[in-house]
């Protein structure tokens, strides 16, 4: 066949070839129908393709297939470049059936199975240079499928370790079958592939994760490898590159189960996707996965700098964002524990927050009552922030400080915490009128069922005296509700000086208590059993 250069392709602008339209319009059905439609006797013919699939590369490939009369060999280098240029061109029909590029190459790939790890890596790296080309030809799809595939069998037969990729066969079997192998050996055995599937790009990854999801791996580890593949990735690409990896990484830790996500590395991510310009579904699922897992964080995880722009010190917002998200299912489905674990943690954050001078009395009091008054068994530690926060922020009109004051649950305040309260000029007086009310009204009811607990037949003489003594002085005693105008200050010094009494008659009858226990062991210690009678023994206090 006479060979004449009378066609020129400029391939997506990188390089322009000369070829025989004859010998490449032989084997493309595209070029053969555009020549077809061509009229005139024109020698010199220009082509332009800009989206060619692989480029110049890709092309130079398919022209040697034309050349060498439909013969080129095809490994898994040059697979992907050939497959996609044979859709491409429309290379379907051609002189001889098995001069056809498309069925040569989607031959070679129905023998993927055969390949090497490595040959698979290889190809698979060209199909994301490739893309979309190579997802709408279906090899990428075709790749993802056997790579997936490859590492089910592999992590069923515990793959080797020790070395860098499966042998030809497409995975290695362990000789180590003892018993006794340690955790960080079937660790490693786990995690074998974490390295090799860093050359993917983040889409890449997105479509892995989902097969491997679909196909029931194993959620922890497919947790570590998102985290991996992220920490290892990150320093190295660029700005773009790096909220694609952050978006990419977090939308497929959200389809895991949370139980399986590591709530200190939801923390790493977080710390650098503030830097970025993620979009803001991924940070509403990063911000939710947090949030589920509250209870597992520290404060070091909480105290996030304020957005730019922002003059308070601490991102008080996205703190309440974390606690709408870990209360969002209900109360009822949420321990008790790890409600309380929340509230010990907040009771923290709120100390560190509240000498912020530029922090709003509406977000302060936000931050006291995001959380259920069951999350806590003492409010001491709200009332010491709440101190912190009004030392500071002394011009407070006393309006404000009682809408602080309503977060504080008077109930649950300490004996000590309400007599410091008494005397704390920073408080509005009615909120310390009612604290020690609550208190007093608390101790009243200490002492009446304690007293009558404990003024039984079999209780010792000394305690049926005091439970008498305290009986006697509580039905002098009395608590006073008002409703009108109050003295505040002669009131408060009269329900102190009946606080501190009632405080000490409880504490002398705790004493007793313990005195009795202790003469009580010694008793069951030194006695002898007897067959002839029994002795009865006074019912001690619990």
């Amino acid at each position: 066949m006479e060979v004449c250069c009378d066609l020129e392709v400029d391939v997506n602008g990188e390089e322009t070839f000369v070829v025989d339209k004859k010998i490449i319009a032989l084997y493309s059905g595209k070029l053969s129908k555009l020549f077809g439609k061509s009229k005139g006797t024109a020698k010199n013919i220009k082509v332009v393709f800009n989206d060619f699939p692989g480029g110049a590369k890709s092309f130079e490939l398919m022209s040697k297939f034309c050349y060498n009369g439909g013969r080129i060999e095809i490994a898994p280098s040059n697979i992907s470049l050939l497959h996609c240029a044979a859709q491409f061109m429309e290379m379907k029909n051609s002189v001889s059936a098995n001069r056809n590029l498309l069925e040569q190459t989607e031959k070679s790939i129905e023998e993927m199975s055969y390949w090497t790890w490595s040959e698979l890596l290889i190809t698979l790296k060209q199909c994301q240079v490739l893309l979309p080309a190579s997802d709408s030809s279906g090899i990428l799809e075709k790749c993802l499928d056997s790579l997936v595939g490859r590492l089910s069998l592999t992590t069923e037969m515990s793959p080797c370790p020790s070395t860098s990729s499966p042998d030809s066969s497409g995975f290695r079997f362990s000789c180590d079958t003892k018993s006794t192998e340690s955790l960080k050996t079937v660790s490693s055995r786990a995690t074998w592939w974490f390295e090799d599937l860093l050359v993917l790009s983040p889409v890449l990854v997105e479509m892995l994760v989902k097969s491997m999801v679909s196909r029931k791996f194993d959620h922890n580890t497919l947790s570590r490898f998102l985290f991996y593949y992220h920490k290892s990735k990150f320093f190295t690409v660029s700005s773009k590159e790096k909220c694609k990896i952050v978006e990419i990484v977090i939308n497929m830790l959200y389809i895991l189960d949370q139980n399986c996500v590591s709530c200190k590395s939801l923390f790493g991510i977080l710390r650098v996707a503030l830097n970025l310009k993620i979009d803001k579904s991924s940070r509403n699922k990063l911000e939710i996965m947090i949030g589920l897992q509250l209870d597992q964080a520290t404060l070091d995880n909480l105290l996030v700098p304020s957005p730019y722009g922002m003059n308070y010190l601490y991102d008080v917002n996205l703190v309440l964002r974390f606690l709408k998200a870990f209360l969002r299912n209900g109360f009822g489905q949420i321990s008790l524990v790890r409600l309380r674990k929340v509230a010990t943690l907040m009771d923290l954050y709120i100390a560190e927050v509240a000498p912020d001078p530029c922090l709003k009395p509406s977000k302060f009091l936000a931050l006291m009552m995001a959380l259920p008054d069951s999350s806590r068994d003492s409010y001491d530690e709200l009332y010491r922030a709440m101190d912190m926060y009004l030392e500071v922020h002394s011009g407070l009109s006393e309006e404000e400080k009682m809408k602080l004051c309503c977060a504080l649950n008077f109930k649950k305040l300490s004996a000590e915490t309400c007599v410091h309260l008494s005397d704390n000029t920073k408080f509005p007086s009615k909120s310390a009128v009612q604290a020690l009310i609550s208190q007093q009204l608390r101790l009243k009811s200490l002492l009446h069922d304690t007293g009558n607990s404990k003024s039984n037949a079999d209780f010792p003489c000394k305690a049926m005296e005091v439970g008498k003594k305290i009986e006697k002085d509580e039905a002098d005693g009395q608590v006073v509700l008002y409703a009108g105008k109050l003295d505040h200050s002669a009131e408060n010094e009269n329900l102190k000086a009946n606080l501190q009494g009632m405080q000490w008659r409880v504490m002398e009858l705790e004493k007793i208590c313990r005195k009795m226990q202790e003469q009580m062991a010694k008793i069951m210690k030194s006695r002898v059993p007897s067959h002839n009678h029994t002795r009865s023994l006074p019912r001690l206090c619990s």
